[in-house]
């Protein structure tokens, strides 16, 4: 209940305007739903609620219920607010899931090249998100290795983004830190190295570390190789994290054609107990929309 919303319940009290059944209800109403798996909203999502202020979003989706949250741009965000943002999300039992640690999009080859110069500047990117991670209690951050080499066989590049992940693995096992590989679909990022979930799974085994596993974005795998289930069952001992959002709009849950309530029974059933981030975008606009999001996410859950 927001403060304006408590000040007006205690003025009626006061005046015997309201009687005790219906505080009761009132109370009754406004109780969090307790949800089956550590869903995670992100920055922007319930603005519309609160305001643009990260502190009463991050409060928003606390009274919600949610016990995760996940924000991409969390290490471009200045060192008070990081902190500020730890400290809320500590106190109202909010676990912090990824950021994005390396995301390289340009259309040159990067990991994939096996290039010196371009792997120091990635390990640089590394190093240092590892105090952005510590300051936030972030267990997960997000890699992506970047464009395809088409001048070089995919056995080298792979052999060449193994190496680098390798090196990046040991600068992060000694801090409990994991880099989750995200696989990205071909639509939305076409030639990108990274894009399947078998392909994510051949490099984690290959790099052989805690600190390196998969990101299976539903949405993404939805759009690059369908057939969800399945693989994320084979894939299931190197998933570190998921992401959701349905196809096509990438929007929340029952707003498309992913069966979500089969995939959160499955991944509930075999005991996770990571955080799954709301990576989409709302279906419909302004407070509606945003209530919308929260009501999606009750009724694919109450089945689990």
């Amino acid at each position: 209940m927001n403060r304006r919303n408590f000040t007006q319940l205690a003025g009626l009290t006061g005046l015997g305007m309201l009687s005790t059944t219906s505080a009761l209800g009132a109370q009754k109403s406004a109780a969090k739903y307790n949800f089956n798996l550590a869903y995670a909203p992100h920055l922007g999502m319930f603005r519309n609620h609160v305001g643009n202020d990260p502190i009463d979003q991050l409060n928003f989706m606390a009274d919600q219920g949610f016990t995760a949250f996940e924000d991409n741009d969390m290490r471009n965000r200045e060192v008070a607010l990081q902190e500020k943002m730890a400290q809320t999300m500590a106190k109202r039992g909010l676990r912090m899931g990824v950021f994005v640690a390396h995301q390289i999009y340009w259309q040159k080859p990067n990991l994939a090249s096996g290039d010196q110069a371009l792997r120091e500047e990635f390990l640089d990117y590394i190093k240092k998100a590892i105090p952005v991670a510590k300051r936030v209690n972030a267990k997960w951050m997000t890699v992506v290795p970047g464009h395809v080499d088409l001048r070089q066989n995919m056995a080298y590049q792979t052999a060449h983004v193994v190496e680098s992940l390798k090196q990046a693995s040991a600068l992060l096992e000694p801090h409990g830190i994991v880099m989750v590989l995200e696989p990205l679909n071909f639509r939305d990022h076409p030639g990108l190295f990274l894009s399947e979930s078998p392909q994510a799974y051949e490099i984690c085994k290959a790099v052989d570390s805690p600190s390196c596993k998969i990101l299976f974005d539903i949405y993404h795998q939805q759009i690059q190789e369908g057939n969800l289930i399945p693989n994320i069952e084979k894939s299931w001992e190197e998933i570190g994290y998921f992401q959701i959002g349905d196809n096509p709009g990438r929007k929340e849950p029952t707003t498309g054609e992913i069966n979500y309530t089969n995939i959160f029974k499955y991944i509930h059933g075999r005991g996770f107990e990571g955080i799954l981030g709301m990576e989409h975008g709302n279906s419909q606009p302004d407070k509606a929309g945003e209530l919308a999001v929260i009501e999606a996410y009750k009724k694919v859950d109450q089945f689990l």
